[in-house]
């Protein structure tokens, strides 16, 4: 791939060897744990690096490297390593990158797992988690001192899709000598690249867009070849590589990645403007919308503004259990970014556990109602969301 390659290009080439194993159009999956090797000589080359090859499936296969330089291609880095599941990602960063006695700082709107495990994990090992308000850059700069190792965030978030000012973000950053993170799950390299701005990693939920099909599991962080040598070295040890099965569904994935966020975006697009205007919703985020608080930094940084969306319908939460329940098209469930839209309620799906005062605390309203649009015709999914709101 060239710097001129667009997208959709790299989607589908980059990565790949244009001659494959066995004169095959796509690369094969590896089924094994072990790779062996023809002589001691070869096992010697190996351990001093001479050759690029496979050892043992715990640290990598054929298929997981290729998917690898796509993912970094696509995100304009150097190196990318794929994780089991985009919080294995967030763990084995972290975990390769702080000690006992470091701080990470991070806006509050960050995935609530990831949250978590800073608060109630990354604390047993005496690293110290400082959650700020999201967007607020002063009280970012305030909480960095000379023991802070990273700041992290999402970009937009989930689900409010609040944007960061990367730009800002940066400097703060290396103003303070302090790595930098961000989960641009949501924006995807089609809308977003981090990178580009100075930003030290990049990790996504591969799951997501990415994958596209509901039909994986994956991670990955992408950064400059230096920086991700230790990530890899300690993915390695702790074992939360993926399979090759699932490096070659995502690496199939991605060769639709770019014409699929189109779709997202236009659905995303299309939806968040109908509801913004109907009468039955009280109020809606999404930073396409002229209305949210962040759509000039979401214009000023994204290309497009992604497939999911969160709207309050005018009711209680009986309320939005009923137009969840009416829709026709999207399914109940957890997750986005997949071709199928998914439909869900923030306070049932994933903060049922938590009091109403710590839901409030952090935003999630009842009547609240996350979308995650997939690639259906944009005429159906409003045809569809439009007889589920006039029903209550």
């Amino acid at each position: 791939m060239t710097k001129r390659s667009g997208l959709s290009t790299v989607s589908v080439h980059a990565g790949e060897q244009r001659q494959k194993f066995g004169d095959a159009m796509t690369d094969p999956i590896f089924c094994t744990s072990t790779y062996t090797f023809e002589t001691n000589d070869d096992v010697r080359a190996f351990a001093e690096k001479k050759t690029e090859r496979e050892e043992y499936g715990r640290y990598g296969s054929p298929n997981e490297r290729v998917v690898e330089r796509k993912l970094a291609a696509l995100e304009g880095g150097e190196a990318a390593v794929l994780f089991s599941s985009g919080m294995a990602a967030f763990v084995g960063l972290l975990m390769s990158k702080v000690s006992a006695g470091d701080n990470v700082v991070f806006f509050d709107e960050c995935y609530h797992r990831s949250r978590e495990f800073c608060v109630k994990h990354l604390s047993r090992f005496g690293v110290e988690s400082r959650q700020i308000p999201t967007g607020d850059y002063e009280a970012l700069e305030r909480s960095i001192d000379d023991r802070t190792k990273m700041l992290v965030s999402e970009s937009p978030t989930n689900p409010h899709l609040s944007v960061v000012d990367l730009e800002r973000f940066i400097a703060i950053a290396r103003d303070r000598n302090v790595e930098s993170m961000i989960d641009a799950t949501l924006a995807t390299p089609y809308n977003l690249r981090p990178l580009d701005y100075g930003i030290d990693y990049v990790l996504h939920s591969a799951t997501k867009y990415l994958g596209g099909h509901n039909d994986l599991l994956a991670g990955v962080v992408i950064g400059s070849a230096e920086k991700m040598e230790s990530v890899r070295y300690l993915r390695g040890i702790m074992g939360a590589v993926n399979s090759s099965m699932n490096g070659f569904l995502l690496q199939r994935g991605l060769k639709t990645f770019s014409l699929r966020m189109q779709q997202h975006n236009q659905n995303g697009a299309t939806l968040a403007e109908f509801l913004h205007d109907h009468p039955k919703v009280e109020r809606i985020w999404y930073p396409g919308l002229r209305s949210h608080p962040y759509h000039d930094i979401a214009r000023q940084t994204m290309k497009g503004f992604g497939g999911l969306l969160t709207f309050t319908v005018k009711g209680n939460a009986e309320t939005a259990s009923r137009v969840i329940d009416k829709v026709e098209i999207p399914r109940i469930g957890p997750s986005l970014g997949g071709v199928e839209s998914l439909i869900e309620q923030p306070m049932l799906m994933s903060y049922f556990n938590m009091t109403p005062e710590e839901r409030a605390a952090v935003g999630i309203e009842d009547a609240m109602i996350r979308v995650s649009l997939g690639i259906e015709d944009t005429d159906d999914l409003l045809d569809d969301f439009k007889t589920a709101l006039d029903a209550i």
